[in-house]
């Protein structure tokens, strides 16, 4: 064999590599940005990560969420700092009250001397699922001139469309870098905070729990481990659902909701109006299935769904 026919096996070798790799056989498709990352399947756009802060009037300046958020026929179903709660920002995870010790160091629903520096973004994806992997440090101006004092680990898995539904895993790993860090909802009896959905909230939207229709209330309500939100989120009128569920090993399984009917957030709590400390020892890790499906809660088995979920990360 001479010098020009190994040389020409080896590029052919290299270039099946490349053309067979887990990635190029994917439905699912990365765009990275400056802003962000995009994720597509098949071509048509899933959801868009906002890594870089943002703000529209400069006084709440965020990122590390997901918006926009895309129903399977295309239309945006989340929306991004509206009118009425201008911080609220897409599917974002937050909590009013951060603390050391006694000390208050910030307002992370608000942005208030809270920052998340977004130090890394990994992806992968294969032939069933996209991976979006970050590593996000928390920071205030008020503690240590700035230093991280929380490490956010947050795995967002997306598993391929079948049979009208896409589900997307969303883990969030809180690793406390000092003692004493506190965290905290909202210090009232609402007690809002943890995991945020602000979608769209046209009129004959359903909400619908295990045990049938829901009610939103001004105060949490306990309804189980799952909600659904269906109404017709797009132009053409078709009614189509997102769901969310909360898996077993979340520390406050299950999580009581907050819930509106008109102009604001959909939330499962953690951890209250009352601040937890996380431990240094054992991350705290908060786990949540948000699903996106065709027609309303009673097309589907979401019951179904969650025993399944629950059968993950065990």
């Amino acid at each position: 064999m001479n010098f020009k026919t190994s040389i020409l096996i080896l590029l052919t070798a290299l270039l099946l590599s490349c053309t067979f790799s887990p990635e190029s056989q994917s439905p699912f498709y990365f765009t990275k940005s400056d802003q962000g990352v995009e994720l597509l399947e098949n071509g048509h756009p899933v959801f868009f990560y906002q890594r870089t802060l943002k703000s529209l009037t400069g006084e709440y300046i965020c990122n590390n969420y997901i918006h926009p958020l895309y129903s399977l026929d295309g239309d945006t179903l989340t929306e991004e700092f509206p009118v009425d709660h201008p911080y609220h920002r897409g599917i974002f995870w937050a909590w009013h009250q951060h603390y050391i010790g006694e000390q208050s160091i910030g307002d992370g629903w608000i942005m208030k001397d809270i920052s998340y520096d977004v130090v890394d973004v990994q992806t992968k994806a294969d032939k069933t699922s996209a991976l979006i992997r970050l590593n996000v440090l928390w920071k205030s101006p008020v503690f240590q001139n700035g230093e991280p004092y929380l490490e956010e680990r947050t795995n967002i898995t997306i598993h391929n469309l079948q049979q009208d539904v896409r589900k997307i895993d969303f883990e969030i790993v809180l690793l406390p870098l000092v003692p004493g860090v506190y965290i905290g909802g909202s210090e009232d009896k609402k007690g809002y905070g943890g995991f945020c959905c602000r979608i769209k909230m046209p009129d004959g939207l359903i909400f619908t729990a295990k045990n049938g229709q829901v009610i939103p209330q001004e105060l949490q309500l306990e309804a189980g481990p799952w909600m659904d939100f269906s109404a017709p989120y797009g132009n053409q009128g078709q009614v189509s659902g997102i769901t969310i569920l909360c898996h077993p090993g979340t520390p406050n399984y299950p999580a009581p909701w907050i819930l509106r009917q008109k102009t604001s957030m959909q939330n499962i709590v953690f951890p209250g109006e009352k601040k937890v400390e996380l431990s240094l020892k054992r991350p705290t890790i908060l786990r949540y299935r948000l699903i996106i499906h065709r027609g309303n809660a009673g097309s589907v088995d979401i019951s179904k769904w969650q025993a399944e979920y629950a059968g993950v990360y065990r």
